[in-house]
């Protein structure tokens, strides 16, 4: 009798094991993939920047510093979910930006520059509230400047004649939520805070040599479509 009655619970177990893997089966129809197209509003926070003029002590810092603009741009970011959860995502796009003096350098033309920052971003997705999906990530970035030019114009007599900023890693971190219409489409809204903060090397008047830290730091706001495969 124990005998028969272990052979039932084992065989009650496997149908109920059969019939929960051919429910998930049923319900996992959506693949992995999902992309995004957001316009970003990218914000820099470049107080902490530092300027060393050479020889010049009351044109560096704290006496000095830079301010980089902001910048709206278009952005593509491709996500890979490996459970319902747990996702990775790859932001694509470049945004270029004025630089400009402050302090004793006010409204010196730095020079201006477009950024490509790649990142990759682990990201935790939270799915008990129906189609309003919020999700939190971190990851990391790694900045190339291209298009780098020199402000030439001079203010106060003195005038920048090369600038190249250098490539550097970064932290990232976000927060955002997707709202789904229906099963593929949805819109999206996303916060990201970057920390950049690459070195860079200047001349002033074709002879002076500058270098110091540009602490972009941007907040990075994005609106836009979600689509999941």
């Amino acid at each position: 009798m124990r005998k028969s009655s272990i052979t039932g619970a084992m065989i009650a177990a496997a149908l109920m094991t059969c019939s929960l893997g051919q429910a998930a089966k049923a319900d996992d129809t959506q693949s992995p993939w999902q992309v995004r197209v957001r316009a970003l509003g990218v914000l820099p926070a470049s107080g902490g920047s530092t300027v060393n003029v050479q020889g010049v002590p009351a044109l560096s810092s704290p006496n000095s510093g830079l301010s980089i603009g902001n910048s709206i741009v278009p952005e593509l970011d491709i996500s890979y979910y490996f459970t319902p959860n747990v996702a990775a995502e790859l932001i694509l796009g470049v945004t270029p930006h004025n630089i400009t003096g402050t302090g004793a350098l006010a409204n010196t033309n730095i020079g201006r520059a477009w950024l490509l920052p790649p990142t990759l971003l682990a990201q935790w997705h939270f799915t008990d509230f129906g189609p309003f999906k919020p999700y939190i990530g971190i990851g990391l970035n790694y900045t190339i400047f291209f298009g780098q030019s020199a402000g030439y114009t001079p203010t106060n007599g003195l005038g920048v004649t090369n600038l190249s900023l250098n490539n550097t890693v970064g932290g990232a971190f976000q927060v955002g939520f997707d709202y789904m219409i229906d099963k593929h489409w949805g819109l999206n809204f996303d916060v990201k805070k970057y920390i950049l903060r690459p070195t860079y090397n200047a001349t002033v008047n074709n002879t002076i040599p500058v270098t110091g830290t540009a602490a972009i730091d941007p907040w990075i706001i994005g609106a836009g479509v979600t689509y999941r495969f």
